[in-house]
């Protein structure tokens, strides 16, 4: 019966092996974002002009083959990856804007490559930091390091922003756009003004939630898929060797039975 147990375990890995060596076409342009990325990072603009070349004419053949993308998604795509492409052409760009550029592209395609843990999430850090120290700061009424402050968790934002509206929903991003949009226009009266103040308190809790919700990750489904499928089949099999082991025993009592009677 040893044999049946083997079979179901290589039939509950084996799943999750192809799962794992599989790569699909959505993955692949992700790689070809981060390489970009990379390419960029070294401050070799051309290879990245070649690599976000390759990208569009990928993305095109691929669009709406194995995942439909929304046209929302698609937007999305088209205008950061024009954006990167300006990164890479561009003669007088600052490297910072560059990489912000890039980075904001590789983000967008991750989030539709990925369906749980986006990379954007990862820069929680930098801008929740940025917007504590503009927060703390017009607490103070320390108004240069507001502005300061402010502007570097505008910029921070804007580089996750394209693949927030990916992933959280609408309602959501308008909720954060309004905050963020009446403490940028309303500048001096939220650092002289405590009524104001309070937008700030709401947009730093807005803030927590967007990201804490992010990490209430749930499994991938089709490894939920692997785990029901190869469940039953191990539990198939432990009642087939139940059953087995049932008629055995039952068998071997009736054969004592009759050498009795014999």
């Amino acid at each position: 019966m040893k044999w049946l147990l083997i079979f179901a375990i290589v039939i509950m890995l084996t799943p999750i092996t192809v799962h794992a060596e599989q790569q699909s076409p959505m993955e692949k342009l992700d790689d070809i974002s981060d390489e970009a990325l990379q390419m960029v990072k070294f401050h070799r603009y051309e290879d990245a002009k070649k690599l976000l070349d390759y990208f569009s004419d990928q993305f095109i053949s691929i669009t709406g083959t194995e995942k439909p993308l929304t046209m929302d998604e698609v937007r999305i795509v088209n205008t950061s990856h024009d954006e990167a492409v300006e990164a890479a052409v561009s003669p007088n760009m600052k490297y910072e804007e560059r990489l912000n550029k890039l980075t904001k592209f590789r983000l967008v395609i991750d989030a539709i490559a990925t369906s749980h843990q986006p990379l954007w999430t990862e820069m929680e850090d930098p801008i929740m930091t940025a917007f504590h120290q503009a927060k703390d700061a017009a607490i103070n009424g320390d108004t240069a390091h507001f502005h300061s402050n402010f502007n570097t968790f505008l910029s921070l934002y804007n580089v996750i922003y394209p693949s927030m509206k990916i992933d959280v929903p609408v309602e959501n991003i308008q909720r954060l756009d309004a905050r963020i949009d009446f403490i940028n226009e309303y500048r001096s009266q939220v650092i002289t003004n405590t009524d104001s103040q309070q937008e700030l308190t709401a947009l730093d809790t807005d803030l927590k939630n967007l990201f804490a919700n992010m990490e209430e990750d749930e499994a991938d489904p089709s490894l939920w898929w692997v785990i029901i499928s190869t469940g039953s089949i191990i539990i198939m099999t432990l009642s087939y060797v139940g059953w087995r082991k049932y008629q055995g025993d039952k068998n071997m009592k009736k054969n004592r039975s009759r050498d009795l009677k014999d």
